[in-house]
């Protein structure tokens, strides 16, 4: 499945270039000028990396990332800028970026570099071993439980998973293929209804130690963690 890349960049010719080459090495790409469309875009599509400008017309790339970390977006995040003083990329890192690439750029290191932030990601989403927390949520991957609200449950290896990719993507409507490329290893060979079939049994378990529900069901699209 391909990995879907959002790129916020105010000049029209690097942008062309970007979707142009990303495109040809197998990622879907959405290109912008602004960042108008973006939060609308994170609401409704499975992003897996975000390329942003520093320099844009309306607010400095920076600060809009460090608007996303605040609000718990925690999609991956590479700077493309300009401002390339050690200062500039030290501000970039602290304002939430995972890499940060000055202008001008080689394009095959930035792919290598993209390469490198997914596999990082991906692979910290599904790592055992961390504690993870979410409002009254608590995992705890080496003893394989989750307290909410102060009580313990028992929950599986996949189940925990689940909540850990729904956890660092709160906010966003995941459909089946997401939760397929970034939970089940051999996505090609499971189908959705699994998915399905999954996430039923863990509504069964949390969402009854409250009254409205952890993971809700939107129909026709995926699911959300509320």
């Amino acid at each position: 499945m391909k990995e879907h890349i959002l790129i916020v960049e105010d000049d029209s010719d690097i942008l062309e270039l970007l979707e142009y080459n990303l495109s040809s090495a197998g990622y879907d790409v959405f290109g912008f000028l602004n960042t108008k469309y973006v939060r609308q875009i994170l609401s409704e599509e499975c992003v897996d990396l975000i390329i942003m400008d520093r320099n844009l017309p309306e607010i400095d790339g920076g600060l809009y990332v460090e608007m996303l970390r605040n609000k718990n977006i925690n999609i991956p995040v590479i700077f493309l800028s300009a401002k390339d003083s050690v200062e500039d990329i030290k501000d970039g890192f602290l304002k939430g970026a995972d890499d940060y690439v000055t202008k001008p750029f080689n394009m095959d290191e930035l792919l290598l570099r993209i390469k490198a932030v997914l596999r990082r990601y991906h692979g910290e989403l599904i790592k055992n071993g961390s504690v993870m927390e979410y409002k009254d949520i608590k995992i705890d991957s080496n003893m394989r439980t989750v307290i909410i609200d102060g009580k313990n449950i028992e929950i599986t290896k996949l189940e925990i998973a689940i909540l850990k990719v729904m956890i660092s993507n709160q906010g966003r409507v995941l459909d089946r293929d997401f939760l397929l490329k970034h939970i089940w290893k051999d996505s090609d060979n499971i189908r959705q209804k699994t998915v399905n079939v999954a996430m039923k049994r863990l509504k069964e378990k949390i969402d009854p130690l409250r009254q409205k529900e952890y993971i809700k069901t939107i129909r026709g699209v995926g699911y959300l963690l509320s």
